[in-house]
């Protein structure tokens, strides 16, 4: 994920964001945890015109977050959103731990719970799935519904009245 979307998910600006990784970026050492992009990899368009508006233009290349990495920025972030993704992140890693010991081991049973998690996670992926393959539809149908509008509203001209004399045009 991009810093600038991970700054609005924690509700925080992006450049307090990219102030936190500087002052840690021991803590996010390696491609592992992140990574800035390179103005190659954002593939800028050949048009040299800036976006309108305040904040429209990317001054600075982004940073680019894995898994790893989003879960130490919680760690590094002080916003109460940040805090409560790290506290989260701690008490998973406690519940996995408390689940690996306290469970005893059977591989018939890990076999077979391992199965019901894939089947269950197939058929969220496949609602998912559809649901974006409707959407996709739907989107399609209303670019086409612009689209005959558009050409509606270019063929239909209303005409104009004119101010003055008007004169009869002939055909010569």
């Amino acid at each position: 994920m991009f810093d600038f979307d991970l700054a609005a998910r924690y509700g925080i600006e992006t450049r307090i964001l990219k102030q936190a990784v500087r002052r840690n970026i021991k803590r996010f050492d390696g491609d592992d945890f992140m990574f800035e992009v390179t103005a190659d990899e954002l593939s800028r368009s050949q048009i040299v015109t800036l976006n309108k508006g305040r904040g429209g233009n990317i001054k600075y290349a982004p940073f680019a977050f894995t898994e790893l990495g989003v879960a130490m920025l919680s760690s590094v972030l002080n916003s109460e959103t940040a805090i409560e993704v790290n506290r989260n992140i701690m008490r998973a890693f406690v519940a996995m731990r408390h689940f690996v010991s306290e469970r005893p081991v059977d591989d018939v049973v890990l076999k077979s719970e391992f199965i019901e998690l894939k089947s269950y996670m197939e058929d969220v992926l496949t609602v998912q799935n559809d649901i974006n393959e409707d959407t996709r539809m739907q989107l399609d149908l209303i670019n086409e519904a612009l689209a005959e509008l558009q050409v509606k509203g270019k063929a239909f001209k209303p005409l104009k009245n004119q101010i003055g004399f008007n004169s009869p045009q002939y055909d010569m």
